[in-house]
């Protein structure tokens, strides 16, 4: 049971006989307190120099100091990297915690969000609405493309195994300098996994080039996806360089319109996390073998799993698109009148599915009046 806490006025009085001279047996007796309580207050003040009620430690930091450390390190070396990557990498490590965790730890070291520009949202919710209505068949016809960074020793970071004492078998070997990753570009289409290559160097426009044309049109043969596919890539400089786009050009392929700052809309994203934590399990022990593990997982995933995201994909634009606007335009006669409705909270979208059943609730009660309807959605 927790013992009667003392008001702040009790402790100070204490302090105050202390400093005038009285002893722990005297302040005791005139205060009516105990003695050890008397010398605990004491020893406190003497120490922070204070008598108010010092924070209380909470619960333990669900997230080990290595691990903030990293979270931070990652978020400072990469500050394009989102949330779910932050919360993938600490999961891989076996620290799974909530986004808001990871939010909270990088803006107490004084890290904050990027934060999107209006144009970049527009052109996201363009992008989603305007595909709403496209057929899974056109989705199927579409070769996914992407580049990510495999790391060595990154979900590796603590291992143990069976061995006798006072013998150095089985150490994890140690990368000096940060070389302990890899970049691959990859492809996928609903037929399954196309190429991966592995970038040598930095990555520029010319090096691109290369890569698409030693294994672009060779995995979209291989996938059967026929002269009329469409290619798709983020809006990265060296991909929308004017020699690149007049390769595509002069090879016929047609390349997907993407929105600028939007990997969520890209499938090719769970293939990565999924990827990631296969060659974990592999434990490559240098980069030769990181190269090797990644391209054997990555012809692993079967086609079943690349069709299920490609047959979901509706529903990942129709996520996106939440929250729109639902105009009615009303017309009888002469007079037309344009009828908006939209959830006025920002912060809880009106989902699609109350969307059009407002909309359809609307029309019927105004063609049952006569009048000619036409609805647009935003």
């Amino acid at each position: 049971m927790k013992n009667k806490e003392h008001t702040r006025q009790v402790r100070d009085t204490v302090v105050k006989k202390f400093k005038a001279g009285f002893g722990y047996k005297k302040i005791s007796q005139a205060l009516n307190i105990p003695r050890s309580t008397v010398q605990a207050i004491i020893l406190k003040w003497k120490e922070y120099q204070t008598t108010a009620n010092l924070p209380r430690p909470g619960r333990p930091s669900k997230l080990s100091a290595h691990t903030r450390r990293r979270l931070i390190s990652d978020a400072a070396k990469r500050p394009m990297i989102t949330l779910d990557e932050l919360q993938r990498s600490t999961a891989e490590v076996g620290d799974s915690v909530h986004r808001t965790t990871i939010s909270c730890i990088l803006h107490k070291s004084g890290l904050y969000g990027r934060f999107l520009k209006d144009i970049h949202k527009k052109c996201c919710l363009k992008f989603a609405t305007s595909h709403l209505g496209d057929t899974p068949n056109m989705w199927k016809k579409v070769l996914w493309s992407d580049e990510t960074k495999m790391e060595l020793f990154g979900n590796n970071a603590k291992r143990y195994v069976w061995r006798k004492s006072n013998t150095a078998e089985h150490t994890i070997p140690t990368v000096k300098h940060g070389d302990g990753s890899i970049m691959v570009w990859a492809c996928f289409s609903s037929a399954g996994t196309g190429k991966m290559v592995k970038i040598d160097g930095k990555m520029d426009g010319a090096k691109y080039r290369t890569i698409l044309e030693e294994n672009l049109m060779e995995s979209a043969k291989d996938l059967r996806l026929g002269r009329r596919f469409v290619f798709q890539q983020d809006n990265d400089p060296k991909h929308k360089a004017k020699s690149t786009m007049e390769w595509f050009k002069n090879k016929h392929i047609q390349v997907l319109e993407w929105p600028s700052q939007s990997p969520d809309l890209n499938p090719i994203e769970n293939l990565w996390k999924e990827l990631k934590t296969a060659v974990h399990k592999c434990s490559p022990s240098n980069l030769t073998e990181l190269e090797l593990f990644c391209k054997e997982e990555w012809e692993k995933i079967s086609v079943s799993r690349c069709a299920k995201l490609i047959e979901t994909y509706s529903k990942r634009l129709t996520t996106k698109a939440k929250g729109r606007k639902v105009q009615v335009l009303l017309s009888q006669g002469t007079v037309s009148v344009l009828f908006m409705h939209s959830n006025p909270r920002d912060t809880y979208p009106l989902s699609a599915g109350h969307q059009i059943a407002f909309g359809i609730m609307v029309i019927k009660w105004y063609l049952h009046c006569g009048c000619a309807v036409g609805v647009t959605v935003q």
